[in-house]
């Protein structure tokens, strides 16, 4: 008799601080490492979304700025052990954050939900800078 169980595949999201030296291509051959661990374990990336080079909360190894990603993929959890071990050895990795998702919520509305809440991050923002900007304006009009 045969009891092995088979895992199901899971939602995850992860994010990613990459050094900021990392070139293009260094950037493209770590996701294209990523993806293949990926296809080891039957899963595979839904999107992977660029910030940009960010300044970090706390300084890093004294680096100020890191390059930001955001991913989505499905897979079985050995694949999440597997990501995190090579991470861990790759120099250009500063920080990163794997997250389960509701399997109940697709990969689309998870994405949709994410970039309403970026696009509303922006939006304070600008509004806070706009307001900065206006007090600055009007302290520098009210002296002598």
């Amino acid at each position: 008799m045969d009891f092995t169980v088979t895992r199901p595949k899971r939602k995850y999201e992860c994010l990613i601080i990459l050094h900021p030296d990392a070139s293009e291509k260094d950037q493209k051959a770590f996701f294209q490492k990523q993806k293949d661990i990926l296809k080891q374990f039957e899963g595979k990336f839904h999107h992977i979304d660029s910030w940009g080079k960010r300044r970090l909360a706390n300084p890093i190894e004294k680096l100020k700025v890191g390059n930001y990603f955001h991913t989505t993929f499905e897979a079985k959890a050995e694949s999440v052990i597997e990501l995190e071990r090579v991470m861990r050895i790759e120099d250009k990795v500063l920080r990163f954050m794997h997250s389960r998702l509701d399997d109940r919520v697709s990969l689309g509305q998870h994405i949709d939900t994410y970039r309403e809440v970026i696009k509303a991050s922006i939006q304070r923002e600008n509004e806070k800078e706009k307001a900065f900007q206006a007090r600055r304006q009007a302290k520098k009009n009210s002296k002598p």
